[in-house]
């Protein structure tokens, strides 16, 4: 079903005389939608609640940084009516993108992602990449696995999960079995998840982003014992 239906429509005129940006609910709507056509498939997530996540989980080790869901692998999808759906009903809902589909994501310490920005740039290597506010970098890269190919999948889960990241503050990959945040994002302290470069530039090679991202990890001082987590 095409984006522009009654969901989508009705949407887009709430609050159409309110500025645009990522607090409007309409421009939130126009940015999502870009994401679903791309094919990154999305699930509602948690949302910050004061200084709290909007979840019920007593001091909740990820705030506003989770799915609302156990079942978020099976709800994500990129159909943009049900994208409509999940935000009439909770209009201040972040969204979180599964890896390991279409895309994964290397995730490094902002310092070293602004490096490795210029010099992806410098290379002519594209691809969308986020600022999870001023802490940390998304670089959105084509899968290492597919269902064809079942060799090269592996399981995220199987070394961190969203709720130990901070335990692991160097470069991280997310693919099979993860997922991240999604432009746009609201967090507790006030900040965003934002694009620098959108969901409709194509995907590169994770692994020519890898090289770039490990040597800029390692200028910066971005690393623990091992240059790079997946999970």
């Amino acid at each position: 079903m095409e984006a522009g239906s009654r969901w989508t429509t009705w949407w887009q005129k709430r609050d159409r005389q309110r500025p645009g940006g990522a607090d409007n609910p309409a421009a939130r709507l126009d940015q999502l939608l870009g994401a679903v056509r791309a094919g990154f498939p999305l699930a509602p997530a948690a949302h910050p609640a004061g200084y709290r996540c909007s979840c019920d989980r007593v001091a909740c080790p990820a705030p506003a940084r989770h799915p609302v869901s156990f079942a978020w692998q099976t709800q994500a999808t990129t159909d943009p009516e049900q994208l409509s759906r999940w935000l009439s009903r909770d209009p201040q809902a972040n969204f979180v993108t599964a890896t390991g589909r279409v895309h994964d994501v290397l995730d490094v310490p902002a310092e070293a992602g602004r490096l490795a920005l210029e010099r992806l740039t410098a290379l002519g290597v594209e691809g969308p990449v986020a600022a999870v506010g001023e802490d940390r970098y998304l670089f959105f890269t084509a899968t290492r696995g597919t269902p064809q190919d079942e060799d090269e999948w592996w399981d995220s889960a199987l070394d961190s999960t969203p709720d130990t990241v901070s335990e692991h503050p160097g470069l991280r990959w997310h693919c099979r079995g993860s997922y991240t945040l999604l432009p746009p994002a609201a967090l507790p302290d006030g900040s965003q998840v934002r694009w620098l470069r959108g969901p409709e530039q194509p995907l590169p090679d994770p692994l020519r982003v890898l090289d770039v991202l490990t040597d800029a990890c390692t200028e910066v001082g971005a690393v623990a014992e091992e240059q790079w987590l997946i999970g």
